[in-house]
Parts: C-alpha cells; sequence; structure tokens
C-alpha cells in the first residue's frame, strides 16, 4: 500500500452506508476512529461541509494526504488494498465478479427500495428529501420482489456467492435489518432467506 494513510471516518452510525463500511471493517479486525455527524440535524447539507469533503454524502473517509474518499463501496475497497487476507470482495475472477454483481443488484434491487419507501413516505425525513409520496408507494413492491430474489439466490448457497462470506452479503443484510424503518417483515415463505439472516446475525461485526 503506498504512503496515503486513512486517518478517520465521518459518518452517522444509523445510516445503512455508514453500517455497510463499520460491518466491513469489522470483518477486517481494522479499527479507525469515527466521528458523527447529525443527518437528521442537515449537518451534511451545510456548506463548510460539502465544500470540504465534496459531497453531502456519509460516511466519509478522511486521508492522510488532506483528501476525502466518500462512497461506502469505494471506502471498503480501499481497506481491502490495505488487509488483502480477509477477503471481501471475492478471491477468483469469477467470484470477484459474482460479488460486484450480486452487491450491485442488493443496493439497487433492495436497499435502494426500502430507502425510497422511507425518504419518500416518512414525513420525518423531509430534512434529507424533496419527497414524492407516490415514489414511495411505487418502491413497496419493488422491495418485496428484491427479498423474493435473495430468497431464490440462496437456495443452493451459504451466503450470497457461494459459501464465502462477501460484500455483497453485508449490503444485503444492511438492507433486511432496515427493513424494521418501513414496517416490513420478511415473508415466512422466504425460508433460505430467513436462515441466512439468522446465520449471518450471529457474526460479531453486525453488531459494529
Amino acid at each position: 500500500m503506498d504512503s496515503i494513510k486513512p486517518l478517520r471516518i465521518i459518518e452517522n452510525r444509523a445510516a445503512p452506508n455508514c453500517r455497510r463500511v463499520r460491518i466491513f471493517l469489522a470483518e477486517k479486525g481494522i479499527e479507525i476512529p469515527y466521528d458523527q455527524i447529525d443527518i437528521m440535524a442537515g449537518d451534511h447539507f451545510k456548506t463548510e461541509y460539502k465544500e470540504k469533503v465534496g459531497t453531502y454524502r456519509v460516511p466519509v473517509l478522511e486521508l492522510s494526504d488532506g483528501s476525502f474518499l466518500t462512497e461506502s463501496i469505494a471506502i471498503c475497497r480501499f481497506f481491502e488494498m490495505e488487509k488483502p487476507e480477509i477477503p471481501l470482495f471475492g478471491r477468483t475472477q469469477l467470484e470477484i465478479s459474482l460479488v460486484e454483481m450480486w452487491q450491485r443488484r442488493m443496493e439497487f434491487e433492495l436497499l435502494w427500495p426500502i430507502a425510497f419507501v422511507l425518504r419518500h413516505g416518512n414525513p420525518k425525513m423531509t430534512v434529507l428529501e424533496d419527497q414524492c409520496e407516490a415514489w414511495s408507494v411505487a418502491n413497496r413492491p419493488r422491495v418485496l420482489v428484491g427479498l423474493e430474489t435473495l430468497n431464490k439466490q440462496l437456495t443452493h448457497n451459504q451466503f450470497i456467492v457461494g459459501s464465502n462470506f462477501s460484500v455483497a452479503d453485508i449490503t444485503a443484510i444492511v438492507a433486511v435489518n432496515f427493513l424494521r424503518t418501513i414496517r416490513v417483515e420478511i415473508p415466512k415463505h422466504l425460508e433460505f432467506l430467513l436462515n441466512w439472516k439468522a446465520t449471518v446475525s450471529q457474526r460479531s461485526s453486525i453488531g459494529a
């Protein structure tokens, strides 16, 4: 790894993208200071924050050269290079590609639909979103389709991509746990998904 070192992560601990990074680093056994920012107070929309980090998003990784790295998966990739001996983005050419594919599917087909239901349907989220109630309504059935997709993939797999826990599982468990914010439970007939959730939830990293 080059001479640029990670200094701290600016985050909101409850936010799903921040949860993804926390779980990833816990799986790697990497410790780093965390500074909290109050997104429900709109602190990440302040001019000084955006001018410093280049975006209004969290989490943000501050680096020793004075730069800032944003986007949760980009931050995870930075640390994957720092500690590659615990691979969470895959091991072989095919596995790496499948992890990338399923990580993106879990974002687009599950995590984001849940977030859209919440951010556009809950009046408390007006601080974060110019709300469109119809978009919240439209995404509710998409959440259930995403759960069905995940259950099908787990029919013959211990984890989402075979026998190895990966960043795709991290995105998925964060999304599944995020269901509580929209008062949705996993349907009981999705047995493979329920079993996977029970197994993954036992990992110590999930409580990071």
